[in-house]
């Protein structure tokens, strides 16, 4: 598995802060945004991911831990703007997870999985990485499953919502639940870099993140639960 480190993104919505990119194999078959709806699947993030997929670019975790050490104390950091956390397919690979969550003690690193919490250890793993400080949000694909993701306790929650892009959606969740739409979403002057919600690991409110890129639709109609 390949990993790429970026000291300071290009990306417009995320900002210049330290990012990284971890090989599709690292993406769990329990998404379903993996067949249709991911917006790292087109455009210039895909060419990238595809690139450290291949082996082409990026390096192994120990250079990508070595990187996040280096870093300044505090330092607020994106792991993964396509993949996710280290482990082949559904699984969360222990050892390696465990190397990543260390390697970020002191900073702000913050990331998402779509990896199922029920498998293996995954729910421990994911527990233990944001009480150590290394932010996992659990991705939900509609309201519903951000109530039941919320429910474990293990981590903050984030949803894909029905929503136009660019534009604000909060709303609650069946069980009344607070969804906050991702700022950086709809106004131009926020960014990962200056919001920071989601590096915050016992915050209540969940972020919503309405569908978005080329496969918007898919990704809204999974919302949806269609």
């Amino acid at each position: 598995m390949q990993y790429h480190f970026t000291p300071k993104s290009r990306n417009a919505k995320i900002g210049p802060i330290p990012a990284t990119t971890t090989s599709a194999t690292s993406c769990p078959d329990a998404c379903p945004l993996k067949e249709a709806g991911c917006y790292a699947a087109h455009g210039h993030v895909a060419m990238h991911w595809r690139a450290v997929t291949s082996g082409k670019r990026g390096g192994t975790l120990d250079a990508l831990c070595d990187s996040v050490m280096a870093l300044p104390d505090g330092t607020l950091w994106r792991h993964n703007v396509a993949g996710d956390l280290p482990g082949e397919g559904d699984t969360i690979h222990r050892q390696d997870m465990v190397a990543l969550i260390e390697a970020n003690i002191g900073k702000r690193g913050f990331t998402y999985t779509h990896k199922p919490p029920h498998l293996g250890d995954n729910a421990t793993l994911i527990h233990y990485a944001n009480n150590m400080g290394f932010t996992v949000n659990l991705s939900a694909n509609t309201l519903a499953h951000a109530d039941t993701l919320a429910a474990l306790n293990i981590g903050p929650v984030v949803v894909v919502q029905d929503a136009i892009e660019g534009t604000r959606a909060d709303t609650i969740t069946p069980e009344g639940r607070k969804v906050a739409t991702c700022p950086a979403t709809y106004r131009e002057d926020i960014t990962c870099k200056t919001c920071g919600l989601c590096a915050v690991r016992d915050r209540k409110v969940i972020v919503g993140f309405p569908a978005h890129g080329a496969a918007k639709r898919a990704a809204a109609n999974i919302a949806k639960g269609a």
